[in-house]
């Protein structure tokens, strides 16, 4: 089905009037920016050098299970608008830039001064 001038137009051709007072809109959201929420949505979190290093100088390790709950609190996160958030997860924490799914940098919660955050998510 197709609109054209207020029109609805069927698979089959035949051109039929809109209810009268109704007109279609056009969306005004672009293809590429559907296309980039797409692929923010499908974009797994994934760790900074920085990060990696932290992880491997602390000997800490993220089971499987740690990971879910990273993902969806980022995603908690994310839902409410928050840019560059605090992940807790057991004794871990998590500073992650939420708009690219990239953790920053992970610490110890005994450690506990966070700059740079405009929220958190406790998971």
């Amino acid at each position: 089905m197709q609109v054209n001038n207020n029109r609805i137009i069927p698979q089959n051709g035949q051109n039929l009037p809109l209810p009268q007072g109704q007109s279609v809109q056009p969306q005004s959201t672009s293809f590429q920016q559907i296309m980039e929420g797409v692929a923010q949505k499908a974009q797994p979190v994934h760790f900074s050098k920085h990060a990696n290093m932290r992880l491997n100088a602390r000997e800490i390790q993220l089971s499987g299970e740690q990971m879910q709950r990273l993902e969806n609190g980022v995603a908690k996160a994310q839902n409410k608008g928050i840019r560059d958030g605090l992940v807790l997860i057991d004794n871990l924490a998590l500073v992650v830039n939420i708009t690219n799914k990239v953790v920053v940098t992970a610490l110890n919660q005994q450690d506990q001064v966070f700059t740079n955050i405009d929220g958190a998510v406790i998971v």
